[in-house]
């Protein structure tokens, strides 16, 4: 796949592959290692890697949010009107949240606790997080409309990232909304039915803040000004990035906190400083492989990934964790799962070419197969 344009979209698209990639090998070792293979190094760091896929989705979804807000924005349509079509298409993701929490349940009928049903992944806190920026959208655009705009909505997005973050630690321990039934609690801080707070869940608090800093990120970047500079907004974005990671570094390092509970790993602001630093970090790298890198030499199996990345997400999943799982679950070395993991990215890139080049064409297909039947 040529890349014509890198500076516009393959950069978002690299990045959404890079998150699949990242995704694959977390799943399929969490999957398949075997107890004593998950007691090594290995197996720590392919975990490690995976705290960056639920990050950059969230991120990329802001950015594209933006980019769809700004064309909406500039054929002069009413706040209100792009409100609807943002608010809806973020509505289409929570339900196809729902969906595959569905699906999944009815994939593992009979072992599969009905509580499953119910769990907060994060295709439902996308889709949350997209209903959210539009609302937030809605507020800035129908409060002020004109040279400051763009200005407005960047601080509006940087603010509201901001204050999720702030309010992650309490909404989790001490301010805790435990009065309210905990499927609706899970959405606030991943409570689920167990009684605390699953860090392995995806509630809004304080994952939402990751879209809310990709809004920002996408506003600043389809302004005037930025698109006349790619190249020095690119670098200074990364540069931030460096200068988020050592800020938050060194807030850690306070002996004072804020907070009656400090969780650095979970919901600390510190901490989510540094993964918004590091993911601008990788928005400056993945600008640079596709402006200047390997991402111009033709075809590129993260764009491609990334151009379906709701389809492999959906269906990897049963192919690594449900009945159809290529290799028998807990019982592998590093070397057999790390073969499985190059069957999961191999199908799932032919599934995601197959899928951008069978896009729109369905009727052109249904004609060639109609077309021995009027021959004979």
């Amino acid at each position: 796949m040529a890349v014509s344009n890198p500076s516009r979209l393959a950069y978002i698209d690299w990045m959404r592959g890079l998150a699949c990639v990242l995704m694959f090998q977390t799943h399929c070792y969490d999957s398949w290692l075997s107890p004593g293979a998950r007691q090594s190094k290995f197996f720590m760091y392919s975990q490690l890697g995976g705290t960056f896929p639920a990050p950059l989705f969230l991120f990329l979804a802001g950015i594209s949010f933006a980019l769809v807000t700004e064309k909406l924005w500039k054929k002069s349509l009413p706040p209100g009107q792009i409100a609807r079509a943002t608010i809806r298409r973020g509505a289409e993701i929570f339900g196809f949240g729902l969906l595959f929490r569905l699906q999944e349940y009815l994939i593992a009928w009979g072992w599969a606790p009905l509580s499953d049903l119910l769990r907060v992944d994060v295709l439902n806190t996308i889709g949350l997080s997209m209903m959210l920026m539009g609302f937030v959208c809605w507020l800035a655009l129908s409060i002020h409309r004109g040279a400051r705009t763009r200005l407005v909505l960047v601080f509006a997005s940087a603010g509201t990232a901001t204050l999720i973050s702030l309010l992650t630690p309490p909404l989790w321990t001490t301010w805790r909304p435990n009065w309210l039934p905990w499927p609706l609690e899970s959405y606030i801080n991943g409570v689920h039915n167990l009684g605390t707070p699953q860090a392995w869940l995806f509630p809004i608090f304080p994952w939402t803040a990751f879209a809310f800093a990709g809004l920002a990120t996408g506003f600043i970047l389809q302004s005037d000004w930025a698109r006349e500079r790619q190249t020095l907004i690119f670098l200074s974005a990364g540069t931030t990035g460096i200068g988020f990671v050592a800020a938050a570094r060194w807030l850690d390092a306070q002996p004072r906190q804020l907070y009656a509970v400090y969780d650095y790993w979970h919901t600390s602001p510190n901490f989510f400083l540094i993964r918004v630093g590091m993911l601008l970090a990788i928005l400056t790298a993945s600008y640079a492989w596709c402006r200047w890198g390997p991402g111009q030499w033709g075809f590129s199996p993260l764009i491609q990934l990334g151009q379906a990345s709701l389809l492999v997400y959906w269906v990897h999943i049963e192919f690594v964790y449900g009945r159809s799982s290529i290799l028998p679950k807990h019982s592998q070395s590093i070397r057999s799962a790390s073969l499985g993991l190059l069957t999961i990215f191999l199908a799932m890139l032919l599934l995601a070419f197959l899928r951008t080049r069978m896009k729109g064409r369905g009727s052109e297909v249904l004609a060639w197969f109609r077309s021995p039947a009027r021959a004979s």
